[in-house]
C-alpha cells in the first residue's frame, strides 16, 4: 500500500486489535515508519431521525402558514 508519510509503496501489517475487531480490524501500520491507516469504512449503526417537537413545525413553516 501507499504510505503518505514515507511517500512510496510500503509493507503494512495489521497490529493486535484492542477494540475487539479481530481479523476484521481496519487498522494497518506501516512497517517502515509506523504510520497508522484505516482500510475501508468502519461499521457504524445507521443514522436515525429524531422526531421534532411541536414548536419545530411552526419555526420551519412560512409566515403565512403560521398566521393561519
Amino acid at each position: 500500500m501507499y504510505c503518505s508519510t514515507c511517500g512510496d509503496e510500503r509493507l503494512f501489517e495489521q497490529p493486535p486489535c484492542e477494540d475487539g475487531h479481530g481479523a476484521e480490524c481496519p487498522e494497518r501500520i506501516c512497517t517502515d515508519c509506523g504510520s497508522a491507516m484505516l482500510i475501508g469504512l468502519p461499521v457504524a449503526p445507521p443514522a436515525t431521525l429524531e422526531r421534532a417537537g411541536p414548536g419545530a413545525r411552526a419555526a420551519s413553516s412560512s409566515p403565512a402558514e403560521r398566521a393561519a
